[in-house]
C-alpha cells in the first residue's frame, strides 16, 4: 500500500483559519526545522578520527539506467557538516571551463589530514577536467582562540569559486566565503553565528593567501550565507538574510544582506561592501544568487510570501520574489513575486503537476478545480542566468497542506511532487515552468543533520542548456530520502527539448545506478558548469561525501564521479511549452496508425472544445520539418494525415495544437 506523507515546516508564520470547504484524505505527517541555529555546530575539536573509507565495489549489472560511472577519492573532511544542512550551499564544486579546472572546497581533516581540524578550509583541485587531483590544499586556518578548543574564527558552511581573469593559470585563484561562529549574532557568544570568513588562494602558489574576517554589526545580522556568486567579471557576491539571534530566537528584520566584493590589483584580494535589500516577508524559506555570463545581468531568488499573490485562506502558498539587476549589481530593483498557482497560475503547475488521479487522492469528492488548488515551492532550490540574460529557478514544487500554528504543510513524496524548471525567455516578464521529474521520497535525516533533494542546477558553457540534478531515494516503499542517488535532466529552452534516460522514456537519469555511488551518494553536489574537453559531450562534475549515515560528525571521504555525461543526441524528448491558465480543450490524441509508416499515416484528435488545430513535426533534435495549420475545428473528432514520403528514415515527433494545448508523440519513419 501507498504510504503518502505530508511534510510541514516551520517558517514563522501565523496560522489562519482554513477557509477552504474542500476536505483531504490524507493525515499530515508534520516535520518542524529550520528555529534552529545549532544546526551543524558539532563539536568543535574532538580526538582526531582515522579511518579507512572504501568505496563499494560495482554492482554488476546486464541492463542499466546509465554506464555505471568511474568514482575516484579526492579530499577528506573530519565530519560531513560542512557539506549539510538542508539542501547545503550550491558552490562546494566549481568548473572552470577557461583552465580545464574543477576544484572541491570542504574544511580540513578526515583520513588525509588526521590532525586537522574542522574549523580550518582548503580545496582539492584537478587540472585535467576532473582526471586527476591534488587533495587537502588548506588555504584558511582558525586562529582566534578564546581559550581550550574554541575558536571564533572556525569556519562552517562555505562556497567559493574560481576567479579567471585571463585563461591564464598564474592570474586565477580560489576565492572563499564562510559563515563563522563568532557568536556576534547569538545570546550565546561561545558558540553563535554571526561572522563572516573569506578571502583568497593564489592557484599556482596556494601558500599565497588572504584571510578577512567580519562580525555582526550595526543592523547586519549575519547568520548563513546560502546564495553565492562569482563572475569573470571579478564580481564575489554572498547572499544573507538579516536574522537578529540576539534574543535567543529569530527575528527577521525584513531585509536581504548582499555583501559585494570586486577584485582589487593593490590589495591582490576582492574588497567587500555590504547593503540590505528590503523584503517585507515573514521569513525568508531559502535564497540563492545567480549572473549571466556577461556578469552584468543577476538575478537574487528568495522563498516566501508576501501576500501579493493568490492564495488560499489557511494554506499560504510559498514562491520565489526575483531581485534583478542589470549594472552587475550596482543596482537592485525591488522584487517581483512569480505567481505559481491559481486562476492566474502557471499551467506547467496548475494543469500538469497534479494528474486528475493524483488529486482524487488528496481531496474528498468533490475535489477542487485545478486552479482552487495552492501550490508552492518546497526548502532548497538553486538558479541560474542562461547566455541571454534569462533566469531559470530549478526546486521542489508541490500541492500545499493545511497550515497549523507557525506552519505550511505540502504533499511531496511517492510522485505527487515534481522537480520543476522555472524560467522566463523574456527577462522576466513571462513565466514558464518545465517539469524534470518526479521524487519518491523528500528528506533524510543523518545524525542531527537533515537533507532534502538538493536541487542544482548546471549550465554548459555556452549557457544555453540547463541540466537539474538532484538526490532521491528509489527504494520501493521507503519513506526517507536517507539511501539517495543522483539524479539529472538536461533540458534546452530554446527548443523544449530534454534528455530522455537510455531507454528513450520521458524520465531523468539515474547517474549512481549500479555504481560505487548507488543508494549513498550522500550529500552530493554538482559545479554550475559542464567540462567539455570533447565538443558536444557536457559531463557533470558531481561530488558525494562517503560517510557514515548514522554519525555525521565522524570523518568523510569525498568521491568524484569522473564520467557522467549527456550529448547532443540525448536530447529526445520535446517538453510541454508552458501555457498561462491554458484552457483544456483536448480529450484525446491518437498513436499514428499506421507506425511504423513510408508513406502516409493518420492521427485522431478529439477536441473538448472548438479551437484553432494545427500539427508539427520534429525531428530527434527538435528541428521543425513539417507544419500544417487547420485553422478553427469545432468540438468532436478530426483525423489527421501525415505525409512522410519526403522524410528520410528515423524516429520523430508530432505535435498537436489546439488553442493553447498541447500533446506529442513519437513516430518512426521507415
Amino acid at each position: 500500500m501507498k504510504k503518502f506523507l505530508l511534510f510541514t515546516l516551520a517558517l514563522f508564520i501565523g496560522a489562519s483559519t482554513f477557509a477552504q470547504s474542500y476536505q483531504v484524505k490524507l493525515e499530515p505527517n508534520q516535520k518542524k526545522i529550520g528555529e534552529t541555529p545549532a544546526i551543524g555546530i558539532e563539536p568543535l575539536k574532538g580526538q582526531s578520527i582515522v579511518g579507512a573509507h572504501t568505496a563499494t565495489p560495482a554492482i554488476p549489472a546486464p541492463t542499466r539506467d546509465v554506464d555505471i560511472v568511474n568514482i575516484i577519492e579526492i579530499g577528506t573532511s573530519a565530519n560531513a557538516y560542512g557539506y549539510g544542512y538542508n539542501g547545503g550551499q550550491k558552490s562546494l564544486v566549481w568548473s572552470e571551463p577557461g583552465l580545464n579546472v574543477v576544484t572541491n572546497f570542504h574544511r580540513m581533516g578526515g583520513t588525509l589530514d588526521p590532525d586537522g581540524y574542522s574549523g580550518d578550509m582548503g580545496y582539492d583541485i584537478s587540472f585535467d577536467g576532473g582526471l586527476t587531483w591534488t587533495n587537502q590544499i588548506e588555504v584558511y586556518v582558525a586562529t582566534e582562540n578564546s581559550g581550550g578548543t574554541y575558536f571564533t574564527d572556525a569556519a562552517r558552511y562555505p562556497n567559493h569559486g574560481v576567479y579567471n581573469p585571463t585563461d591564464d593559470i598564474a592570474d586565477a585563484a580560489v576565492v572563499f566565503f564562510a559563515p563563522n561562529l563568532d557568536g556576534s549574532n547569538s545570546d550565546d557568544p561561545s558558540s553563535g553565528w554571526g561572522g563572516y570568513s573569506y578571502g583568497t588562494a593564489d592557484i599556482s602558489d596556494p601558500s599565497v593567501t588572504t584571510k578577512n574576517l567580519l562580525s555582526t554589526h550595526d543592523d547586519y545580522y549575519q547568520y548563513i550565507p546560502e546564495g553565492y556568486d562569482l563572475t569573470s567579471q571579478g564580481l564575489s557576491i554572498c547572499v544573507d538574510k538579516n536574522v537578529d539571534w540576539t534574543s535567543g530566537s529569530a527575528e527577521y528584520q525584513g531585509s536581504m544582506i548582499t555583501t559585494q566584493g570586486y577584485w582589487d590589483e593593490d590589495a591582490a584580494d576582492f574588497v567587500y561592501t555590504q547593503s540590505m535589500l528590503d523584503l517585507d516577508i515573514d521569513y525568508p524559506w531559502f535564497h540563492q544568487v545567480a549572473f549571466a555570463p556577461d556578469g552584468m545581468t543577476g538575478y537574487i531568488v528568495a522563498l516566501g510570501n508576501n501576500g501579493e499573490t493568490w492564495s488560499v485562506a489557511g494554506m499560504p502558498s510559498i514562491y520565489p520574489l526575483v531581485f534583478k539587476t542589470t549594472d552587475g549589481g550596482e543596482n537592485w530593483g525591488d522584487p517581483i513575486a512569480i505567481q505559481i498557482d491559481g486562476p492566474d497560475g502557471l499551467g506547467g503547475i496548475v494543469d500538469h503537476l497534479l494528474t486528475d488521479e493524483q488529486i482524487g487522492e488528496i481531496y474528498e469528492a468533490p475535489v477542487p478545480a485545478r486552479d482552487e488548488i495552492p501550490y508552492l515551492v518546497v526548502s532548497d532550490f538553486d538558479c541560474a542566468v542562461t547566455a541571454d540574460g534569462n533566469l531559470h529557478i530549478v526546486g521542489l514544487f508541490a500541492a500545499a497542506g493545511e497550515a497549523e500554528e507557525d506552519a505550511i504543510s505540502f504533499y511531496v513524496t511517492n510522485g505527487l511532487a515534481a522537480i520543476v524548471d522555472l524560467f522566463t525567455n523574456d527577462g522576466g516578464t513571462t513565466w514558464y515552468a518545465e517539469e524534470m521529474g518526479r521524487i519518491q521520497t523528500w528528506e533524510g535525516v543523518f545524525g542531527d543533520l537533515n537533507e532534502q533533494n538538493r536541487t542544482q542546477v548546471t549550465l554548459n558553457q555556452a549557457a544555453n542548456k540547463v541540466f537539474v540534478s538532484w538526490l532521491d531515494t528509489d527504494i520501493e516503499d521507503h519513506e526517507d530520502n536517507d539511501k539517495p542517488n543522483i539524479w539529472c535532466r538536461g533540458f534546452e529552452p530554446s527548443s523544449y527539448m530534454k534528455t530522455a534516460d537510455a531507454d528513450g522514456a520521458d524520465l531523468p537519469s539515474n547517474v549512481t545506478k549500479f555504481s560505487a555511488g548507488m543508494w549513498q551518494s550522500y550529500f552530493g553536489t554538482v559545479a554550475k558548469t559542464t567540462i567539455e574537453t570533447t565538443a558536444g559531450v557536457y559531463t557533470m562534475p558531481y561530488v558525494f561525501e562517503n560517510m557514515d549515515p548514522a554519525d555525521p560528525a565522524a570523518p568523510v571521504q569525498f568521491m568524484y564521479i569522473t564520467d557522467f555525461s549527456f550529448t547532443d543526441a540525448d536530447f529526445t524528448v520535446l517538453g510541454v511549452e508552458d501555457q498561462i491558465k491554458a484552457v483544456n480543450n483536448i480529450s484525446s490524441v491518437s498513436q499514428n496508425f499506421p507506425n511504423p509508416f513510408n508513406n502516409e499515416t493518420y492521427v485522431t484528435v478529439n477536441l473538448e472544445e472548438g479551437s484553432s488545430l494545427s500539427l508539427d513535426v520534429f525531428t530527434l533534435t527538435g528541428q521543425m520539418v513539417s507544419s500544417k495549420q487547420y485553422g478553427y475545428k469545432s468540438n468532436g473528432s478530426h483525423t489527421l494525415t501525415i505525409n512522410g514520403a519526403d522524410l528520410t528514415a528515423g524516429v520523430y515527433f508530432y505535435t498537436i495544437t489546439a488553442g493553447e494545448n498541447k500533446v506529442t508523440h513519437k513516430m518512426i519513419v521507415e
